[in-house]
């Protein structure tokens, strides 16, 4: 599957956007979805996942009541919407995707399919 980001800019702490994650090729209802981020010289991170059901979801501690991730399998995007944003979330973001079942959705290894990233700012 083709994965396309979008979705990223410069935003205020505490403010909000939402990233968009658009594929192509494929139905993205079969796949896991993660969505990543790599600041510079920092490794990249996983910040959230969803399963290919939709029915696990799975965040990082420092996201966690923040961020949310969802899915659209009729329009074959994904989503990640992002609040309270702080300046430490700043960092270019990924979505990636694994046909079926992984184990641990916040593992880049574990996924296949890789978009180009989107730059989140958050200036204080």
């Amino acid at each position: 599957v083709q994965l396309q980001a979008s979705g990223g800019g410069l935003v205020l702490a505490g403010g909000s956007l939402r990233l968009s994650c658009a594929a192509s090729g494929s139905a993205l209802g079969y796949y896991a979805i993660g969505w990543f981020r790599q600041a510079p010289g920092k490794e990249r991170e996983g910040v959230s996942g969803i399963s290919a059901s939709g029915s696990t979801t799975s965040y990082a501690d420092s996201v966690k009541g923040r961020f949310t991730i969802s899915g659209d399998d009729r329009k074959n995007m994904a989503y990640l919407e992002m609040n309270s944003l702080k300046p430490e979330d700043s960092a270019a973001y990924y979505c990636a995707a694994r046909i079926g079942w992984i184990p641990n959705l916040l593992a880049p290894d574990n996924y296949d399919d890789w978009g180009q990233g989107t730059q989140v700012t958050v200036s204080s």
